[in-house]
This record gives C-alpha cells, sequence and structure tokens, in this order.
C-alpha cells in the first residue's frame, strides 16, 4: 500500500531509555505504511535535540527517562517544535497527567499491534487538524496542560482486568504498602496498584494525604476519631469504622494535621 493510500505521512520520533522497548516500537512503526522513523532517544536531553533537528509529526515519548522525563521534554521544546505527543509506559499512574498535558494518546505497556495502529490513526487526523492550526494557540494549551499536570491528582488510574479504571481520590480512606504493590481503600472497596507507597504519596494531595505509619496513608477528611494509645502511638478511625495505628515516628505530624496541639500536649 502505498503512502499516499495509508493517509497523512508520519515522520516520527521514538524517544524511551529502554533498548527493547525502542526495537519493539521500530518493528512496529516499519510493518506500518506511510511512517518514517526519523530518529530515536535514550534520554530526556536526546528527545529535545533530536526533535528540534528533525522537525517530526509525531513524537513517542516514554515519561521515565534519565536526563529529562517526558513531561520535561515538551517543556523544553519552542512552541514552533511542538510535535503530536504520544506517551508510551509501563506506568499507568502517569495516565492522567498524560492527558492534562494534551497528549493525544496514552499507551500503557504491554500493547498490541492493533492498539498501536489505533493511535498512529488517531495522529494522522490530528496532524491534519493541527496542520490547519495555528502553533502558538497549540503550544499555549499544552503548557497549561503541563501546569496542570504538576498539580495533585484528582483522580488515581489503576489498572484491572486489562483496562483502566479511575478512583477519585476524596473517595480513598487509606493506602497500605505491600511490597511492591499498594492496596487502596475506599468508601467502596479495595484496588491493588503495582506501584510504591514513596512514589504515590508524591502524586497525591499532600494538605489531604499524610503518612501516618511507614506503610500507611491516610486520608484525613475521612478521620472521624482518634485514640491515644501508649508511647505516643494513636489509633486513627476512619469513616468507614476502619482502625489505623499510627507509627511513633509520625507523631508530630499526625498530631499536626490534625491540629492537635496543645490538646496533645496536656495528655
Amino acid at each position: 500500500m502505498s503512502a499516499e493510500a495509508a493517509g497523512t505521512p508520519l515522520r516520527v520520533v521514538v524517544a524511551d531509555d529502554e533498548p527493547l522497548a525502542r526495537e519493539r516500537l521500530r518493528a512496529l512503526l516499519a510493518a506500518e505504511p506511510g511512517v518514517t522513523l526519523v530518529a530515536e532517544a535514550a534520554s530526556g536531553a536526546e528527545a529535545v535535540r533530536e526533535v528540534l533537528a528533525h522537525a517530526p509529526d509525531v513524537l513517542l515519548l516514554d515519561i521515565e527517562m534519565p536526563a529529562g522525563d517526558g513531561f520535561e521534554v515538551l517543556r523544553a521544546l519552542p512552541p514552533e517544535s511542538v510535535p503530536v505527543v504520544v506517551f508510551v509506559t509501563a506506568w499507568q499512574r502517569h495516565a492522567v497527567r498524560a492527558f492534562e498535558a494534551q497528549a493525544l494518546d496514552f499507551l500503557l505497556k504491554p500493547y498490541d499491534r492493533e492498539r498501536f495502529r489505533a493511535t498512529l490513526e488517531r495522529a494522522r487526523r490530528q496532524l491534519e487538524l493541527v496542520r490547519r492550526a495555528d502553533a502558538g494557540p497549540r503550544h499555549e494549551a499544552l503548557l497549561s496542560g503541563l501546569a496542570l499536570a504538576e498539580a495533585p491528582l484528582r483522580r488515581l488510574p489503576v489498572k484491572e482486568d486489562g483496562r483502566i479504571r479511575f478512583i477519585e481520590c476524596e473517595a480513598i480512606t487509606h493506602v497500605e504498602a505491600e511490597a511492591n504493590y499498594v492496596r487502596i481503600h475506599t468508601v467502596g472497596g479495595q484496588h491493588v496498584m503495582r506501584e510504591t507507597l514513596t512514589r504515590l504519596e508524591e502524586r497525591l494531595d499532600a494538605r489531604r494525604f499524610i503518612r501516618v505509619h511507614r506503610s500507611v496513608l491516610v486520608n484525613l477528611d475521612h478521620v472521624r476519631e482518634l485514640e491515644p494509645l501508649s508511647q505516643g502511638e494513636y489509633l486513627l478511625v476512619l469513616g468507614a469504622g476502619t482502625a489505623v495505628r499510627t507509627g511513633r515516628a509520625h507523631r508530630a505530624r499526625v498530631e499536626q494535621a490534625l491540629g492537635l496541639g496543645a490538646a496533645a500536649g496536656s495528655r
């Protein structure tokens, strides 16, 4: 099939620090008519250089890379050099941020050929629209999205049964660490996510979620009662009746977050 029959030709840059990931993308792109891989990058800094050097139509962009993550790559590009962006990552926690950053699509590894092909078709359609639009407004929208992506998550993407379910963060009562996973407790149930507690804590609203134990995060909005225990520990009773024990090392943080102050000192 000719490039004309395939639709709008696409010039693509691939940015991923994993050689096997780049190899797979290279093979998938080679099988698509009307698509040319013009450059590859293994870091954020390389991605910026290759985009500026080759002016691609589409950037297949990993998020977690050395020398600048995917979001930093987009911030570094001037308005006239911003291509159609597709984030490609193994981490579902970035899904909300990616779409808030005005990405066209979000490919969650592992993905199949059909899913990849559908993304390329979306890129073709988007490119046709972009070429009719002014670069200035497009870049302003991108920067606005990137600023929004830095804000705490409002919804948490969790992969379950081959789909991504979005959980409202305000419905989360607490989160427990389980090795390389976290168990997310909500008003309506539980969800398991492949993530560390520390990484998740970084993305949640620090005004609402606090670490009360080395393995537990609690949503302050769901704390209904507090029972002092021995040696500076507390028992937090949440709205659903669940009790969470705090750690001694987190005593000051818990007291400050719950506004105990003098009441705690008078015990």
